[in-house]
């Protein structure tokens, strides 16, 4: 599966007193992600509703918290895609530590891991709709056949 990622830097908004990332931020970071998958694929989700009258709504997310990130992180978002549906996606994510010594995530520590569900939505009336086989196709090109 092909992989897509962001870096996320951790701000002192984003933590608790102690400087603890608060765990509602995780799903902030997942969202950011998954957004810039999509754009990163040409689809531009205010576009998306105002052309197309779609939105993608996450209807389930299960959540492992593993590992505690803290104030000045420099963390790596990741996007997997998994399957998709006629109207849904299915996504593997990950939040890792970058190493503080090479700034990268190779030896990074897992932070959390989300398996996401989202459904293909009218913008309009909020119930599901297929997705157009134009935006199908090209979210389908980013799973990888070699698995």
């Amino acid at each position: 599966m092909t992989e897509f990622s962001i870096p996320v830097r951790v701000y002192w908004e984003d933590t608790d007193g102690g400087g603890v990332v608060y765990h509602a931020r995780y799903v902030n970071f997942f969202e950011r992600a998954r957004t810039e998958w999509l754009r990163s694929l040409g689809f531009d989700q205010s576009q998306l509703q105002r052309s197309e009258d779609l939105v993608f709504a996450i209807h389930r997310m299960a959540i492992d918290f593993v590992r505690a990130a803290r104030l000045d992180d420099q963390l790596k978002v990741t996007v997997t895609p998994v399957a998709f549906g006629a109207a849904s996606m299915q996504f593997n994510q990950q939040i890792i530590r970058c190493d503080r010594s090479t700034g990268t995530a190779d030896n990074g520590e897992l932070i959390a891991r989300a398996d996401v569900y989202a459904a293909c939505l009218s913008a309009s009336g909020f119930t599901p709709v297929r997705i157009p086989e134009s935006i199908k196709d090209k979210l389908e090109s980013t799973i990888s056949t070699n698995n």
